[in-house]
């Protein structure tokens, strides 16, 4: 079985409360073809992009070496409504690494579920009371659905719910 290929991927978001006014997201991504690190700063109470850094380590792919600068047009954009077509937009013209556009916007959605998981324990108690509690919050946020286990596509949770 020489001949066998292997493909193997680790994508974790984290995000810290650095101080009162910052939040800090940051994303890693590592498979058979990349190794790489975004991490960028949020300022509150705003959600205003402030920083963003990122440290490519290993890739096959030319476009996706030496992108800090580009990725620093995104700063000032705000983590909200519309965010993933400006980030598209503002990013789309300046690389061509479709990995760091993505890692940029996953930083962007853990933000978002940060604040999300408080809400969360807000739920009722009892399976069915908070299934559908959740569903509604997916319903109402429809930016959650797919964005964790939970939310994908076969979970009850979004059973009936119409991807965006």
């Amino acid at each position: 079985m020489p001949d066998l290929i292997t493909f193997s991927r680790n994508r974790s978001v984290s995000v810290d409360q650095v101080d009162p006014k910052t939040m800090r997201s940051s994303c890693r991504l590592q498979d058979s073809l990349i190794d790489a690190f975004v991490e960028m700063t949020v300022g509150l109470p705003d959600l205003e992009i402030t920083n963003v850094s990122c440290k490519v380590r290993r890739t096959h792919l030319k476009q996706c070496r030496d992108q800090e600068d580009c990725l620093q047009k995104v700063i000032g954009t705000r983590v909200g409504p519309g965010m993933l077509k400006i980030i598209q937009g503002l990013l789309g013209e300046a690389t061509d690494c479709r990995q760091l556009i993505f890692m940029v916007e996953e930083c962007c959605h853990g933000i978002i579920l940060s604040f999300t998981k408080d809400m969360l324990a807000l739920a009722p108690q009892g399976k069915e009371l908070a299934v559908e509690d959740c569903k509604k919050m997916v319903v109402d946020n429809i930016r959650l659905y797919n964005r964790c286990a939970a939310f994908a596509p076969g979970s009850s949770i979004v059973e009936g719910i119409e991807p965006p």
